[in-house]
């Protein structure tokens, strides 16, 4: 597999009668399927095709070892690849959008393809880059040839993992996407999950493709990027040449070649109309997130890392109400010290002070792997052994952590939460184990916080509906609306051919959120939310309602919420929730938030729909 080719075609047609090349000037219309809304205007790049040719080279026995140490060199570097770039969305866009690179991630762990690529290689006695493309292609045929979509969607992941693979095993770096030096609109055959996410936004300004779908991972990747898209345009790379004009309206599909003038200046105004009120939202950074009539909510950030609180602070975050300590050991290749721990909490907090900083213990399983911990494979990882499970089962390793985040805690800015707790005996056990780290490092001489605040994630049902046996023995809650989605619904989050069902609004979801609440309430506990739910300015306005008193949610979101906020009078989100909770509709429920969001901050639903 080669790297991707680059030509910029001229701006013109050639008559196939004549043979003679004319400048285009008439507009043309192309109709596909919007996957991300927005507007974007600008020159087209186009993307050739890959060519895919491989050439097969015999070899031998001896070349056998050698062969299978690139397969291998292949690897480590692919991983790394995938990781770097599932941190970046992470860091960027928050964990939700970062997750469907899980699957990558799986590919190339699974043993039967990895072991199948060995056998191969042993028996045919081919150049590895053959047999990988080879292999490759065979579970690329096999999942084309199901009935099930979702499952034929994947065969676009196995073959991005594939190029990815091949490009890394002929010492090519990665797809120059990345590296435009002009603002464009990328024209496409297609475009895979990783180069989608791997664009550059400040270039990138929209793109068309060929192929795709809206359940495809490189939709969701476009919509989660926030560049404007439309896919399945069929044959659309064939018929742009390099430097036309370009306009992209993703919200209705439709892509316009060469545009007339009074379409441009109608799009431009639209698109100049967005862009000012993005420019006004970014005045709101040192304003509070108070509602006209007075009601404060704090509005905290989410991070992954300590370079992550910079954009803590340019968004104007009061400090961070989740930080998922997971990715410090899915990044590393050892298991980290408790001194490189201390050090990573440590910086966070100080950067933070004299604002909160919770660091939730690790939540290591579930859709997070780390080799090093040699964690057994589970047929469903989300309900089996992760988070504080295997914390209290491996109580060394969550000792260590637990003394790193107290000795990070002598600014008393830190808070320790601890993430899907089931039920009040992982409480006291993790209470327990806390209580020994305090003494450990005690008998240390070691400062810390003694009265550091612990606080539990609320994401399971069980926890929200016992949340009255638990408040006893913690300082606050913290909804994780993500998981208690999923696991209250029975809906995996992340799986296209369910996503109607998965609703927030669901009069579950918010008779469990209100009962946590009012439990918190009524032992003197403060509750907030971490998840995406929060992040949701449609969904802000009811969450206040239902008594929340805090929001921590991905740090350049928290303009948008404040501004909802800003808009809005408390005795308005109190009004929709206690509709909301008489509601035996999601539906409903979301028609009434957009209405309120609709009548205080219009301008908000120009960019959120």
């Amino acid at each position: 597999m080669h790297s991707r080719n680059w030509s910029h075609r001229n701006s013109s047609r050639t008559d196939v009668t004549t043979g003679t090349s004319t400048p285009r000037t008439a507009e043309l219309e192309f109709k596909g399927v919007g996957v991300s809304p927005g507007i974007a205007i600008g020159a087209a790049f186009i993307v050739a095709p890959d060519d895919d040719t491989v050439v097969m080279r015999e070899i031998t026995v001896a070349d056998v070892p050698r062969e299978l140490q690139r397969f291998e060199n292949a690897l480590v570097v692919t991983r790394q690849q995938i990781h770097d770039l599932q941190h970046r969305m992470t860091a960027e866009l928050g964990q939700e959008s970062a997750q469907i690179f899980e699957a990558h991630l799986l590919m190339l762990e699974d043993r039967a393809i990895l072991d199948e690529v060995v056998r191969v290689l042993k028996t045919k006695l081919q150049n590895i880059e053959f047999v990988v493309q080879q292999v490759a292609e065979r579970y690329t045929q096999a999942l084309l040839r199901l009935e099930d979509d979702y499952l034929r969607e994947r065969a676009v992941d196995v073959r991005d993992i594939a190029r990815r693979l091949l490009r890394n095993l002929a010492g090519h770096s990665s797809s120059a996407l990345a590296d435009l030096d002009q603002p464009c609109i990328v024209i496409a055959h297609d475009l895979s999950p990783s180069e989608t996410a791997g664009l550059n936004r400040e270039k990138v300004l929209g793109f068309a493709t060929d192929l795709g779908s809206p359940t495809s991972h490189t939709a969701i990747m476009a919509r989660a990027l926030g560049i404007p898209a439309v896919v399945g345009m069929h044959d659309i790379s064939l018929r742009v040449a390099a430097n036309d004009a370009v306009l992209v309206d993703g919200q209705h599909g439709q892509v316009f070649i060469q545009p007339a003038r009074e379409r441009l200046e109608r799009y431009e105004r639209k698109a100049k109309d967005r862009r000012t009120i993005q420019a006004r939202l970014t005045t709101l950074r040192d304003q509070p997130a108070r509602t006209r009539d007075g009601y404060d909510i704090p509005l905290a950030a989410n991070i992954e890392q300590p370079s992550d609180v910079d954009s803590v602070l340019t968004n104007g975050a009061v400090g961070i109400g989740l930080y998922r300590t997971e990715f410090l050991f899915v990044k590393s290749d050892h298991l980290p010290t408790e001194d490189e721990q201390a050090a990573a909490y440590e910086d966070v907090a100080r950067r933070v002070a004299p604002y909160p900083a919770i660091i939730r213990t690790m939540d290591i399983g579930g859709d997070k792997f780390v080799s090093h911990l040699k964690m057994p494979q589970q047929v469903n990882p989300f309900m089996g052994w992760r988070a504080i499970r295997f914390c209290l089962a491996q109580p060394d390793i969550f000792k260590t952590q637990l003394r790193a985040i107290l000795r990070a805690s002598t600014l008393r800015n830190v808070k320790i939460m601890y993430p899907m707790i089931s039920n009040v005996k992982e409480v006291i056990e993790a209470n327990r184990l806390l209580a020994e780290a305090k003494t450990e490092l005690a008998a240390r001489s070691v400062a810390f916080d003694p009265d550091i605040e612990v606080g539990v994630m609320i994401e399971v049902p069980s926890a929200a509906l016992t949340a009255d046996l638990i408040a006893p023995h913690i300082r606050f809650f913290s909804i994780g609306t993500n998981d208690l989605v999923q696991y209250t619904l029975a809906v995996d989050r992340v799986n296209e051919l369910v996503t109607n069902l998965y609703e927030p609004t669901h009069p579950a979801i918010l008779k469990l959120i209100k009962n946590t609440i009012d439990v918190g309430h009524e032992h003197g506990l403060w509750t907030g939310v971490c998840g995406e739910m929060g992040g949701n300015p449609l969904l802000v306005p009811l969450l206040i309602g239902l008594g929340i008193d805090e929001l921590s949610i991905n740090a350049p979101g928290i303009p948008l919420v404040k501004d909802v906020i800003r808009s809005l009078r408390f005795s308005q989100a109190e009004e929709l929730a206690q509709q909301a909770l008489r509601s035996g509709s999601a539906e409903e429920v979301l028609a009434n938030c957009r209405a309120l969001v609709n009548h205080t901050a219009p301008e908000i639903l120009e960019l959120v729909e």
